[in-house]
């Protein structure tokens, strides 16, 4: 069996990334799976980049994987990034690049998210995952964006009709495939 090729991160700091909040990487314990539902990862970077809060920071996760299996990194682990509601102090959060429902998010005509994952992309996932879980000891869950954000939300074109606020990951990705790699537990919701 061929050896994988080593994992390669490419650091790319948010231009905020020194006013997110700081924690110790023990209080780490879950990683989160999300795609960026947008077509590309120079648009994943410039959504990234908007500022949202008055903190002057903006949401983003903490890794990014490109559809060639590229690995950024965006904000660095002892940052708490803004990717998931509720769960930022512990989590970090990782964004594969997928249109997913792009550009018709909320609209119930167009929810599904047909795009496959690449294996480029499954592949650097497995080897960050495996490398994360082998610094941070702490590391014990990981959770798809679906499955710790269950809320629903009006559709644009129907507000009678509720859809999912976030699908991410969604059906197309192979969470058996990543599991099997893994010494994390599936956090699913209760």
């Amino acid at each position: 069996m061929p050896t994988p090729p080593e994992l390669e991160v490419i650091d790319q700091p948010l231009p905020y990334v020194d006013r997110l909040g700081q924690r110790s990487l023990a209080d780490i314990d879950l990683v989160v799976i999300h795609c960026t539902e947008l077509p590309d990862l120079a648009t994943a970077r410039e959504y990234g980049e908007r500022v949202r809060y008055d903190s002057g920071t903006g949401n983003s996760g903490h890794y990014y994987i490109d559809r060639d299996g590229t690995v950024l990194r965006y904000v660095p682990e002892e940052r708490i990034a803004h990717h998931v509601r509720g769960q930022n102090p512990r989590s970090l959060g990782i964004e594969l690049v997928n249109s997913g429902r792009y550009p018709h998010w909320l609209d119930s005509r167009h929810q599904a998210m047909d795009e496959p994952y690449t294996d480029a992309q499954i592949d650097a996932l497995a080897r960050l995952l495996q490398d994360l879980a082998a610094r941070l000891p702490s590391l014990r869950h990981i959770a798809g964006h679906e499955d710790l954000d269950r809320e629903r939300v009006p559709a644009s074109d129907d507000p009678a009709v509720l859809v999912h606020r976030k699908l991410d990951p969604g059906p197309r990705f192979p969470w058996d495939r990543v599991l099997a790699a893994l010494p994390l537990q599936r956090l699913l919701p209760s």
